[in-house]
């Protein structure tokens, strides 16, 4: 954002007079131009006269005309409308009149299934039900009156000290050092106006000031348990989030000097958007992250040659081309989650790791899970694992004629490799030869803010809500919860952008696929949340699969673990304990950004960086003291572990063996299906 001198000075109280000089904005007269006389007479044309011509000449060149609005927040165009802020007024009024008519239908459909008793529309005051927490803790903190003193006194320091700085700098326009300061990765805060502008600057810092002063009284909590005290942070993290002057129409400069440039159309634009998007959310509103209509999967993403091979109720088996002439002779089985799409592995050919894993000389299998509906409601852990887990493993068999292969697990399809190998430990079962976990929790003590979502009465919420939609969970339940993780990124930066300065979303390769969510079967998912999240049974060896009791030091293959220093969803620590549960040989490595960049992150891309450290002390503090830091991707560091297990090669095999006819090309049916 541009803020002139001028305007900063009438803001401070200057007693400066500026020049009269007329600009072309400010000349609106009736007057015909003068300047005839001034030619004849050699004399220079006069302001008035100047502004009058480009006045008459803007008239003429509809394109000049359009140019002489307003540069910025702090120009105000004098005298009535013209032609032109009339027609913008017009269509704006069109825009309104169009979204309160949707709106209003769109309320009054919302009042009659709620009336109806539709689950979906009931009022969500506490949908977390966080009161009794959120009680108990503001309980303890007001009890500690020493606290409060020690952390109102630190408040109101720093206000006095941000009065100070912003005065000096109203009167003299020094720029004295910030009282606080924002984290440098809070995008939120990257307008120039919220550093050079005192105003926002003084907006900015105030609002840094509360938010410290609020969080720090929340995390000096003392006499709750951890489990409370973790879930009323993330909470009153939110609440803060919600409040940023950021969000707001009237305290956001870059929305200020937007609705100026355009003169309001912005304001009109993102309420249509606004309407739109509950209308696509059938009440509820669902955020535009990307412009959905932007990519085709198997056409645009997802395009590494293959086939389907296998087809089953609950997944599809891809076989992907060989990419060189001799490949490994072991085969790799990737198993990702079922809770989003697989294709995150093959977003762009540049970076798809599938692509990579091809080219490396891998034989490379993948489950593409289906995207179930109803028919899938009673279908167990147990069920995923032996119906798409054990029946892949079959099929690769069957088409290479090897016994054994390496696999892969990301995320929850790695949680479910790891209760698979406890359960094959017990049925003496020898198909899997190593595993390979990306961002993948066992052990969920230390699992982050997703613990906040799984207490007896929001497991009881979900579970009304799929009884309500036919024994499944809808995608946009998930993406929701998966967005609040990261709020400001993935909620309130799209407010902004869509309804605030009523942009377009843009097409994100990355975006489409955070919003491609797949549906949850009942039993399925409340199975994983409860043994899991809730109860930890299979980090406490309690787990029963199959008529066993599993125990993870039964797993003696080699394993690798990746874990990503930023994950908000499986925390470096909570990945560490999980690696020190398995009774063989387990690596451990870290590598740099979060759940999905740590992840995929092609060499070629040269981003981020990477630890290894062969040893597995008692603490991931410990392992890192020992941890040797290496720039860029980790990839080519686990292709050398998995060449060190088994490097033998055979001639490249294509999908099917000559003993499977493909059913379909890749990416295969299974992932087109939205929710």
């Amino acid at each position: 954002m541009t803020t002139r001198k001028s305007s900063s000075s009438s803001s401070s109280g200057s007693s400066r007079t500026p020049k009269k000089t007329a600009t072309p904005k400010a000349a609106k007269r009736k007057t015909a131009p003068k300047t005839t006389a001034s030619k004849a007479s050699g004399r220079k044309p006069s302001s008035r006269e100047t502004a009058d011509k480009m006045e008459t000449a803007a008239k003429a060149d509809p394109q000049t005309q359009a140019a002489s609005g307003p540069e910025s927040p702090y120009d105000f165009p004098m005298g009535g409308l013209s032609d032109e802020n009339l027609q913008h007024l017009e269509e704006m009024s069109r825009r309104v009149l169009q979204a309160s008519i949707k709106g209003q239908k769109l309320m009054n459909d919302a009042m009659k299934r709620s009336l109806e008793g539709d689950p979906s529309m009931a009022p969500q005051i506490d949908p977390l039900h966080a009161n009794p927490e959120m009680l108990q803790a503001w309980e303890h903190i007001l009890s500690d009156p020493e606290a409060i003193m020690q952390a109102q006194a630190d408040l109101y320091s720093g206000y006095l000290d941000l009065w100070a700085n912003a005065t000096r700098r109203m009167m003299s326009g020094e720029k004295p050092k910030p009282v606080i300061e924002p984290d440098p990765s809070d995008k939120r805060w990257k307008s120039d106006a919220w550093t050079e502008h005192p105003l926002f600057d003084a907006m900015k810092q105030s609002y840094l000031l509360n938010q410290r002063f609020l969080m720090g009284l929340v995390d000096g909590i003392k006499g709750v348990d951890e489990a409370t005290k973790h879930k009323v942070h993330f909470l009153t993290q939110q609440m803060v989030d919600a409040l940023a002057p950021t969000n707001f129409a009237l305290t956001n400069p870059d929305v200020l000097e937007e609705t100026f440039k355009t003169r309001g159309e912005n304001l009109s634009r993102g309420l249509m958007r606004l309407v739109e998007d509950l209308e696509r959310g059938d009440g509820r509103l669902a955020l535009s992250q990307t412009d959905m209509s932007g990519f085709e999967v198997g056409k645009d993403i997802a395009t590494t040659p293959g086939e389907v091979i296998y087809r089953n109720r609950v997944m599809e088996l891809i076989q992907y081309a060989p990419a060189t002439e001799q490949v490994r002779k072991r085969p790799l089985l990737i198993a990702p989650p079922w809770i989003n799409k697989f294709y995150i592995l093959d977003l762009r050919p540049q970076g798809s790791m599938i692509r990579w894993l091809t080219e490396q000389g891998f034989t490379v299998f993948l489950i593409s899970w289906v995207n179930p509906d109803a028919s899938l409601k009673d279908a167990t852990f147990e069920d995923y694992i032996r119906e798409g887990l054990y029946e892949a493993l079959d099929v690769v068999e069957e088409v290479t004629g090897e016994h054994q292969v390496d696999t892969v697990g990301y995320c929850i399809g790695g949680t479910m490799l790891g209760s698979a190998l406890a359960l094959m430990a017990a049925e003496d079962d020898d198909r899997i030869a190593s595993a390979t976990f990306f961002a993948a929790q066992h052990d969920f003590k230390l699992a982050g803010d997703l613990l906040v979502f799984v207490d007896e009465e929001w497991i009881g919420e979900i579970s009304r809500l799929m009884d309500s939609q036919g024994g499944v969970l809808d995608g946009r339940t998930m993406s929701d919860t998966f967005n609040m993780l990261r709020s400001n990124d993935l909620v309130w930066s799209f407010v902004i952008k869509n309804y605030l300065l009523g942009k377009e979303p843009q097409a994100f390769d990355l975006l489409y696929w955070n919003a491609d969510q797949t549906r949850m079967p009942k039993t399925l998912h409340l199975f994983y949340l409860n043994a899991f999240y809730r109860q930890n049974l299979l980090s406490e060896g309690k787990m029963e699969l199959g008529g066993h009791v599993l125990d993870m030091k039964d797993v003696t293959i080699p394993i690798f673990m990746q874990a990503s220093q930023k994950d908000h969803i499986a925390p470096a620590d909570s990945v560490y304990r999980s690696a020190r549960l398995f009774g063989g040989p387990v690596e451990y490595m870290m590598a740099g950004s979060g759940h999905i960049a740590g992840v995929v992150n092609h060499p070629d891309a040269n981003k981020y960086q990477h630890w290894t450290n062969d040893a597995l002390p008692e603490t991931r503090n410990d392992w890192m003291e020992g941890a040797t830091e290496n720039p860029g991707s980790w990839w080519p560091h686990w292709r050398d572990w998995l060449m060190s297990l088994s490097d033998e090669t055979v001639p490249a095999r294509q999908p099917g063996g000559g003993v499977r006819e493909p059913l379909c090309p890749a990416p295969g049916e299974y992932v087109k299906v939205r929710s």
